[in-house]
This record gives structure tokens, sequence and C-alpha cells, in this order.
């Protein structure tokens, strides 16, 4: 993927992170053996700012992702250490309670697949709508027309029939979409997007690129993207963390990253990517 310059999006990014991960450890206890996926990694993202975190498969980008909401499955995951501190409060000392009032308000995420992560036997709007009920007590009706006000923003056509099909009935585009307006119908201040645009051939890659670029600037949100193609994080990234065998090898803005990588593992990275080019 060929590229003028990245570019930044949002806000300027504030002094004081909105999230961070500091010290996190992260176990998988089998029963011959432990895996350590993510060891000492430390990240901190502002708001407004796109951080994105790159490695092979692996390397444990998408456990660190998805240990900010704790959505490892326990077991076999174990949280062996750190800290992920939102608001100043740490996210891995919290009830399940008080974590669920966090997930889908203030921190939100957007799986890879979603096929897998959309219920197959529910319309996509009541979907969407669910989270409006649950984080903020609307009636059937409101959450409903909220929804569809949704769908709208995320650039689904036609977004009140849509709202009343299945999941199958729709396209792999058209479900990331869904995804997306369900993810950000809270107004969350922090996004997850986990390998977002993997299952998705190229054309339509670059218009779901494009609709999270123009909802972080219009929302002015923090999107911590979780991604392995360089290409993507050279077109959306304000700055980008390299993992490699669960531990942060590298980080910095984008253009530093990319023209004078300091680790091994970011220059064999860079140079396994065709056609990468950066002003």
């Amino acid at each position: 993927m060929t590229t003028d310059k990245p570019m930044t999006t949002g806000s300027k990014p504030t002094a004081e992170p909105v999230l961070e991960i500091a010290d996190l450890s992260v176990d998988f206890r089998l029963d011959t053996t432990t895996v350590h996926a993510v060891r000492g990694v430390g990240l901190r993202l502002a708001q407004g700012e796109t951080l994105a975190v790159v490695g092979e498969s692996g390397s444990g980008k998408t456990a660190t992702a998805l240990s900010v909401l704790r959505l490892n499955p326990q077991p076999p995951c174990v949280y062996a250490g750190g800290r992920i501190l939102f608001d100043g409060r740490d996210l891995l000392t919290l009830s399940e309670k008080q974590l669920g009032a966090i997930r889908g308000q203030d921190i939100a995420m957007v799986f890879q697949d979603p096929m897998t992560s959309l219920d197959p036997l529910r319309r996509v709007g009541a979907q969407v709508a669910e989270v409006l009920r649950h984080h903020r007590g609307l009636s059937r009706a409101e959450a409903d027309a909220a929804a569809v006000e949704a769908l709208d923003e995320v650039g689904i056509p036609d977004p009140e029939r849509r709202f009343r099909q299945y999941p199958h009935e729709l396209s792999g585009g058209l479900r990331q979409r869904v995804m997306i307006a369900g993810a950000l119908v809270g107004r969350p201040r922090v996004l997850i997007a986990d390998e977002p645009t993997t299952a998705l051939d190229v054309t339509v890659q670059r218009q779901i690129l494009d609709l999270l670029v123009s909802l972080q600037e219009r929302h002015g949100m923090a999107v911590l993207l979780i991604t392995h193609d360089l290409g993507v994080v050279a077109e959306t990234a304000d700055r980008v963390a390299v993992m490699h065998q669960g531990r942060v090898v590298e980080t910095g803005d984008v253009l530093d990253v990319f023209h004078r990588p300091a680790d091994d593992y970011t220059r064999r990275l860079l140079a396994a990517t065709p056609r990468l080019e950066l002003a």
C-alpha cells in the first residue's frame, strides 16, 4: 500500500493519557504448559490519538487489546501483573459489575470478524439498540430510533430497512459497519479496533478505514488500532508500537519509527512490506 504521508487523526493529543497500560503481563495456563502471551507491556493512549499496535500473529497484540476490557477467557487466561488505568482506576481490579458499566459506554471494541461477533438469531438493529438500553436506560422506541441514526451515521444505506435484517442478510462490509455503529452508539472515549478490515476485500477495507478516521475526527475519541498491516498504520495512525514475542520492542511517531527503526524486528517487518512509501 502506497501513501504520500500518514494522516494525523483527531485533535492534538493531550499530555495526560486517557488509557495507560503499565507493565502488563498475561499468561495462558494450559494443562501441560504456561504461555507467556504478554510480558511487561506498557502503552499510553491520549485523547484524540490513534495508536497502532503491530506485530506478526502470536506477538501478543490482540491479547493486550482484549485485556483492556478483560475479554481474554478466564481460565486459561491469568493477568499475572501490571495495571490498566482508565480515569485513574485500574480496570484489572474492578468487579464485573463495575467493568460492565465501562464496556460499550466509555471503552468500546470492534472485532475483526463481525459474523462471529453478531448474534445470528437477532436483528442487527436490536443489537445496536441494546447498548443504549443497557447504558442509558432508554425505552425500546427511543433506543430503536437512536440505533437507526447510528446505522445512518456509519454509512449504511436505507438504515430503517437494514435495522430489521439479520446478519446473514448483509455483506461483510455492512456487517462491519453495524459493528462500528454498535461500538460508537454509546459515544465511547476509547475505541479498540482489532484487525477491523482483515476479513474484507481491498476496496471495502479502504471504506472502513476512511469511516473510522472520519468518526474519530467527529467525536474526538482515542483509538487503539490492532493490525499486522503496516500500510494501514501509515495511513491512519499517529504513533505505533511494535510487538514481538509478547513484548513492545519499539514505540514512537509513525514517521520516526518507519524512517528510523531502532529495533531489528521492526526493520524486518518494514522490509517485508511491499511498496510501503512514506514522505
